[in-house]
């Protein structure tokens, strides 16, 4: 098994001048917290602002063909975004090891920014024929180009100013921006349906709602974005990369370097998070889809803002354990704790023709909203459990030079692998195979985690001041 590190320079060992705090970063902690946690909240916002419209409102308005189909085909521009993600990583790793994470970070906020706005804009199928779902996939893949920048430096930020051995819980503060950005996207839709009384189930493209109103959301989120940045522009560098520079450790090309002698922990990485992504993906896009969704297609025809106030409760349950997570993660270790987590997520998706088939869960106005509000909690706690840890998880894997291209590398081609792909797949299976068969796909996902989890090393003791040698 390759070595993140070659013999002729080890990782340094944690010495006292490794301890990480406030005075030594001079960077005050609260300011630390709200730079990481906006800017990827701001991010997820954006992403999930599109997701539920990928749902409930592209496939009426972007796309031709019968409801099936253009659920399909919009479902297949949502995954255009994580096709860009890993992409966005090399990009934005690129500059992020060399130039520094705060520059690469104000960078990406805006890649993804501008792209939510100019899709607020766009015209539809109806006016331009085929362009529109064509303009539709470029910006979705901008998004995901500038969300394939920001997790990484989000989570180098919280994660190179922690002090020892609280390096989980501080990282965590980044991936609270999942839910509290999912809260936000999905909240704001559901004001905009109520004020509009919009009823999915009933679509008329002359519905206001569908007219203008859709495009609120994205084009409220430029305000946001000024926000984030003037948050992002009064930080300062990372100390752990102040000293890489100080000691000139940068290397000329990061994604060679990473792919050279790191490429055995891009693999471990991309399969640790394999099953986090699957889940979560199916717990929002993928799920929304099916309760609303018609009968004829397989669905369970239930309405769109009810069913969004209940994702929006089960929400509540990720952001509470994010910070558990992180507790855990430091007390236990990052492998025995993850580990333990992803077997009970394979468990849950051997349930799902438990919890979801129609017999049991009922349709329409005879859903048993009780049954599917534990469902969405019981995959919303889960969620936060393998959430929590993996912004701590990721980069401990990877050298300081090169950690910003590798942990996002690994972070975003998992996107390709557990998020691009599943709510497509869980869409067909269900029209196919019914719903039990998401479930084992789950299944699957979370039995490669484990195998990776296995394989990997525990690094909650590691140092973050190491680097790969030069030749």
């Amino acid at each position: 098994m390759p070595a993140s590190v070659e013999p002729s320079a080890p990782e340094t060992s944690p010495r006292p001048h490794d301890a990480v705090d406030e005075s030594h970063s001079n960077i005050p902690r609260h300011r630390i917290i709200l730079a990481s946690l906006i800017g990827t909240t701001i991010e997820f916002y954006d992403f999930y602002i599109y997701a539920t419209a990928a749902v409930s409102i592209f496939p009426l308005l972007f796309f031709y063909g019968d409801e099936g189909s253009a659920l399909l085909a919009s479902m297949a521009t949502f995954g255009a975004a994580f096709v860009a993600r890993p992409l966005g990583a090399i990009i934005f790793g690129h500059y992020g090891d060399k130039v520094g994470r705060k520059a690469t970070l104000v960078g990406a906020l805006l890649t993804m920014g501008i792209a939510t706005f100019l899709i607020g804009l766009l015209p539809t199928y109806q006016q331009i024929g085929l362009w529109a779902p064509a303009l539709l996939t470029i910006l979705r893949f901008s998004q995901g180009l500038g969300l394939g920048g920001e997790w990484s430096g989000a989570a180098l930020l919280a994660s190179e100013t922690a002090r020892p051995g609280k390096r989980a819980q501080a990282a965590m503060w980044p991936q609270l921006g999942a839910p509290f950005g999912f809260i936000l996207a999905n909240g704001l839709f559901l004001v905009l349906a109520t004020l509009f009384s919009y009823d999915s189930t009933a679509s008329d493209l002359s519905d206001p709602f569908l007219v203008w109103g859709w495009r609120l959301p994205f084009l409220l989120s430029v305000i946001m974005v000024g926000v984030g940045l003037y948050v992002r522009l009064r930080i300062e560098e990372t100390p752990v990369f102040a000293k890489a520079m100080a000691s000139n450790e940068r290397v000329k090309a990061p994604i060679g370097e990473v792919f050279r002698r790191n490429w055995w922990e891009i693999i471990l990485g991309t399969f640790i998070m394999l099953a986090t992504y699957g889940l979560f993906y199916l717990m929002t896009t993928w799920v929304l889809s099916y309760a609303i969704g018609s009968n004829e297609t397989g669905g369970l025809g239930y309405g769109y803002q009810d069913f969004l106030v209940l994702q929006l409760v089960a929400i509540v349950f990720f952001a509470i354990f994010v910070p558990v997570a992180g507790k855990l993660a430091d007390k236990f270790g990052r492998r025995p704790m993850l580990i333990v987590v992803t077997v009970a997520i394979m468990l849950f998706g051997l349930s799902f023709g438990f919890w979801l088939s129609a017999d049991s869960m009922g349709t329409g106005e005879d859903l048993n909203i009780w049954q599917m509000l534990i469902f969405l909690a019981v995959g919303m706690t889960l969620m936060g459990l393998t959430f929590g840890p993996m912004s701590a998880v990721l980069p401990e894997l990877f050298p300081t030079n090169t950690r910003y291209t590798g942990s996002g590398v690994a972070y975003n081609a998992a996107s390709i692998l557990g998020a691009a792909l599943t709510p497509f797949v869980a869409a067909w299976l269900v029209q196919n195979h019914g719903v039990a068969a998401v479930g084992l796909y789950l299944a699957g996902l979370g039995a490669l985690t484990v195998i990776a989890l296995v394989l990997a090393p525990e690094t909650s003791k590691k140092s973050l001041y190491t680097q790969a040698s030069a030749d």
